[in-house]
């Protein structure tokens, strides 16, 4: 037994002697890689930074044990300075050869320090730089293994836009680090209509009093919502400064960007205290059971119960790539730098060599992929990939996550995976505490309404005592407003303020309201303003959602069938008159064609002269029984008698209506009857109308008079300009459609319309609200459904007029004037000198000849009388035959055959007569009472009255 425990005690023995020295054996063949570590060792990141190093080092290797390569870490301090940054690195690179260096941390540091590198061609790993401008592109040798500030602008985008908020005011330390995001902001703002109005800079060396100054500056401006944009040191003392100047109260609305929020742990109380309800954003560091472990042993050398935080852990997985990169690269201990020089100086650049594995690390380093304790590692581009940001709210003494940021699907949600398709809004994340601690958001538009009494369906505001004496406020023009924002693609808080005094009267008018935009009391106004040329000086207008114009409203007469004149009223008075000058003309032409071959247009000159006139009006009344011979003639009244026809038959027609419908017509239709029978007109009481009237329509301001409501433009219009009342009312169109939904039957709108743009929402000049505002509308105003949805909401209990047109009248006209008729007119008038012409040719032709027996030396007026003279004879018919017995000649009979051949010098007269009278070829002679026959047709005869 004794023998037994010896043995075991032995076997103990010899297999711990044997562990010893194999372990020796193995720390003997383990390369040791040279890693420069550069921090500002006095500031609150590089003191901590510094320990996660320390104990990214132990625990990797407690890990790993059986790596054959071993990290040795060599510490510079930077002291804060860019040239003690790149001393220190130059140090590192010349004196240690170190075949890596971790740091720095700030970005102004590490733009010299990687170019350090890229001559040594040693790799440069910062895990707290973030600017864009430090990308592999400019430095290969650089390495960010942080997120750059570029990748937060997206979640930063989201984060506003989910608030509605169009304007933001960004503070940002004047560095390359702040300047870097706020111009890739700057960008992807625009692209969403965000606007930057002003962009305040602060230097990190500034006084309290230079910081005070511009926050008074900022509060001046009435500004509300800040983007702060710089690091710890500084946002410390930013944030203090803020909450002194009152500017972190009710109202107000604070982000945070990635580099202050990241450090909100390590900083003070006091600090904590002036940042409550700010808005932060940061990358999401997921919870695994390794942060937890970590969490647990950091906080058994720290004596703050907060101590994680983001750059600690970016700098502990920087140390883990690093090994792991050293160990698959197969870096060795004795890997030297090339071109060396002998200088001694520990500063002089030249004395720098090349590393011989630098470029094998630097792509070993860029492939390595593992899971951290920030998450994911892996290298895109020279720097780390995106991942997700976190969302959080300041309150107390703790950040409360409120939402996240995904990159993938580039919107806001209450969880960090969330797979849901909702669109974007400030509903996606939580509820924040905002400063002030209020929970209503801030910066809600502040849109002001006009408070008139009046027109309430286009705008009503109501006060309500049982309603914490909050007004409610409606009308088309609040409806069509919420419809507008139905279809925003973003939620736009807002709330209605009116525009009141202390007593809860209208402020001022429609122009001192808008007014208010220009000095920041309202961000918006909502009502029925008009769009004026002179108003867009200092407001920008959305489009118009009304019918637009300023027109005129009269009241309307009746009673026609009273006058005794009526008969008149069908026909206007300028066709009365030419229907009586064209009917003498006609009888005038009638008289020349049938003179010389028609007895009843021949006698006396007295008797023909009463005649043509006698004949000229009795064809109108179809009651005239001359007989024409004339075929020109008989062509002449036919024309005319169609004419005739349509005249009576539209007279009848006429006067007709006016006997049996009931008639209305406007007092006047034109607006100059105002000015010159000195008529009181009326207008809408505040509006621009009046400047109109006066500047426009020169009309005497002694004859204004102003009005508010529906009833009362009644009343005036019913009492009449001599009654105290006024003849006219004049407003935009849209006030008296309304009007006349009411009165409908009792007046009208007639005469000019002068051109306005109509009702619009107004908003700051280049405010990107407009455009995003002004399209909805044209979709709502052209939903047919929609806008009577609206409109019947407020005009379902009142008399509305069968059409719109009804009620207006632009030229009012009852009776039938020349125009109507003008082509009848045109037509007859033609058609009869046409005839008179044709029939003038042939009497010159065949009566000119004769006026050669007047001497040669006669003048042209003594064959002109001549010709006179022939046309005053009457025309005989050449070779007359009768039925019965002749004066001249006994009748033949046929039993006697033909008498004998007539002389030679009765042919010579027939001759000569035949071309006096030729032109009676085409008339047929006749004699009062006798009928009349041709000598070549025997006994066949024409009735003429007949033929008309």
């Amino acid at each position: 037994m004794a023998n037994l425990k010896f043995l075991f005690s032995f076997i103990i023995l010899f297999l711990l002697i044997s562990t010893s020295l194999g372990g020796k054996q193995s720390m003997a063949d383990v390369n040791v890689i040279r890693v420069g570590v550069v921090l500002d060792l006095n500031s609150t990141v590089g003191e901590m930074a510094a320990s996660y190093i320390s104990m990214a080092v132990s625990d990797f290797y407690a890990v790993n044990a059986n790596y054959q390569t071993r990290l040795t870490l060599f510490t510079r301090d930077s002291k804060d300075d860019v040239v003690g940054a790149a001393c220190a690195a130059l140090d590192l690179m010349k004196n240690e050869k170190v075949h890596a260096i971790i740091g720095p941390q700030r970005s102004a540091q590490a733009k010299f320090v990687a170019d350090l590198g890229e001559k040594a061609q040693v790799p440069i790993l910062s895990f707290s730089t973030t600017s864009p401008f430090l990308s592999l592109n400019h430095n290969p040798f650089f390495i960010q293994t942080t997120q750059d500030d570029f990748g937060q602008v997206k979640a930063i985008t989201s984060l506003v836009q989910a608030y509605g908020w169009r304007e933001v005011f960004p503070i940002y330390e004047d560095t390359d680090y702040g300047n870097g995001l706020i111009l890739y902001l700057k960008d992807a703002f625009q692209e969403v209509d965000i606007r930057f109005p002003y962009r305040s800079l602060i230097h990190p060396s500034s006084k309290d009093s230079d910081i005070l100054k511009e926050l008074k500056k900022l509060k001046a401006m009435k500004s509300k919502i800040f983007l702060v944009h710089m690091t710890a040191s500084l946002g410390s003392k930013l944030f203090v400064l803020v909450k002194n100047s009152g500017m972190m109260s009710k109202g107000y609305a604070w982000i945070i960007t990635q580099g202050l929020s990241s450090l909100l742990d390590p900083i003070d109380s006091k600090v904590m205290d002036s940042m409550q309800g700010v808005l932060g954003i940061r990358p999401y560091i997921p919870i695994s059971p390794n942060v937890e472990d970590f969490e647990r042993r950091l906080a058994k050398n720290f004596t703050s119960s907060r101590i994680e935080n983001l750059f600690g852990f970016r700098a502990y997985d920087t140390i883990w790539a690093l090994a792991m990169a050293v160990e698959k690269a197969n870096i060795k201990q004795n890997s030297s730098f090339l071109k060396q020089n002998a200088s001694e100086s520990k500063v002089d650049l030249a004395a720098i060599g090349v590393s011989e594995m630098g470029p094998r690390l630097l792509n070993t380093i860029r492939s390595t992929e593992f899971k951290g304790l920030g998450g994911y590692f892996r290298l895109v581009k020279g720097q780390l990939e995106a991942s997700a940001f976190e969302i959080f709210n300041v309150i107390g003494n703790t950040e409360r996550i409120i939402g996240y940021w995904n990159p993938k699907k580039e919107r806001l949600s209450q969880e960090a995976d969330d797979n849901s398709t909702t669109e974007i809004g400030a509903y996606s994340i939580s509820q924040p505490i905002w400063p002030g601690g209020i929970t209503d958001q801030p910066k809600k538009l502040r849109i002001g309404v006009p408070s008139f009494f009046g027109f309430n369906e286009f705008l009503k505001v109501e006060w309500h005592p049982d309603q914490n004496d909050k007004p409610k406020i409606s009308g088309i023009s609040i409806d069509l407003f919420h419809a507008v924002l139905d279809m925003l693609p973003f939620p736009l808080p807002h709330e209605f303020v009116p525009y009141v005094n202390q007593h809860r009267q209208s402020a001022g008018t429609y122009d001192e309201l808008l007014q208010q935009i220009k000095h920041k009391n309202f961000d918006a106004v909502v009502g029925d303003t008009t769009i004026m040329a002179y108003r867009s000086s200092y407001v920008d207008f959305t489009l118009p959602y009304s019918e637009s114009g300023v027109s005129m409203v009269v009241s309307m007469k009746d009673n026609e069938k009273k006058n005794m004149w009526i008969f008149l009223k069908p026909l206007s008075w300028d066709l009365w008159l030419a229907i009586g000058a064209v009917s003498i003309f006609i009888g005038l032409l009638t008289w020349v064609l049938e003179h010389r071959v028609n007895t009843k247009f021949r006698g006396p000159p007295d008797q023909q002269i009463g005649t043509i006139f006698l004949f000229s009006f009795a064809t109108l009344t179809s009651s005239n029984r001359e007989k024409m011979v004339n075929n020109w003639s008989r062509f002449m009244l036919i024309i005319w008698a169609f004419m005739v026809l349509i005249l009576t038959q539209s007279y009848t027609a006429s006067l007709t209506s006016m006997l049996t419908v009931q008639q209305l017509k406007p007092e006047f239709v034109d607006v100059t009857v105002i000015n010159r029978n000195g008529y009181f007109v009326g207008y809408h009481e505040d509006s621009f109308v009046r400047e109109l009237l006066v500047k426009q329509l020169n009309i005497n301001e002694s004859k204004l008079k102003p009005y508010r409501t529906p009833e009362e433009y009644h009343e005036a219009l019913s009492k009449g300009s001599h009654n105290g009342g006024v003849a006219a009312i004049f407003d935009e169109i849209p006030y008296i459609r309304l009007f006349l939904s009411k009165y409908g039957s009792r007046y009208a709108m007639v005469g000019q319309i002068y051109k306005t743009d109509g009702f619009g929402f107004a908003f700051p000049l280049k405010s990107p609200l407009v455009s995003y505002i002004s399209r909805p509308i044209l979709n709502v105003t052209q939903d047919k459904d929609k806008m009577t949805t609206i409109m019947r909401k407020y005009f379902a209990s009142q008399t509305t007029c069968v059409d719109g047109s009804s009620a207006e009248i632009s030229s009012y006209s009852p009776s039938l004037g020349v125009y109507s008729f003008g082509g009848l007119f045109i037509i007859v008038g033609v058609a009869s000198i046409c005839s008179l012409l044709i029939y003038l040719a042939k009497f010159l032709h065949f009566h000119w000849p004769a006026s050669n027996i007047i001497p040669t030396e006669g003048s042209f007026w003594l064959r002109l009388i001549e010709l006179v003279k022939h046309f005053d004879q009457k025309d005989i018919c050449p070779c007359p035959f009768r039925r019965n017995e002749s004066k001249l000649n006994p009748t033949i009979s046929s039993s006697e055959g033909f008498g004998p051949s007539p002389s030679i010098e009765s042919i010579d007269y027939e001759e000569k007569h035949s071309r006096t009278s030729s032109e009676g070829a085409d008339n047929v002679a006749i004699d009062e009472n006798e009928q009349i026959f041709s000598s070549r047709h025997g006994d066949t005869s024409i009735d003429v009255a007949s033929l008309l």
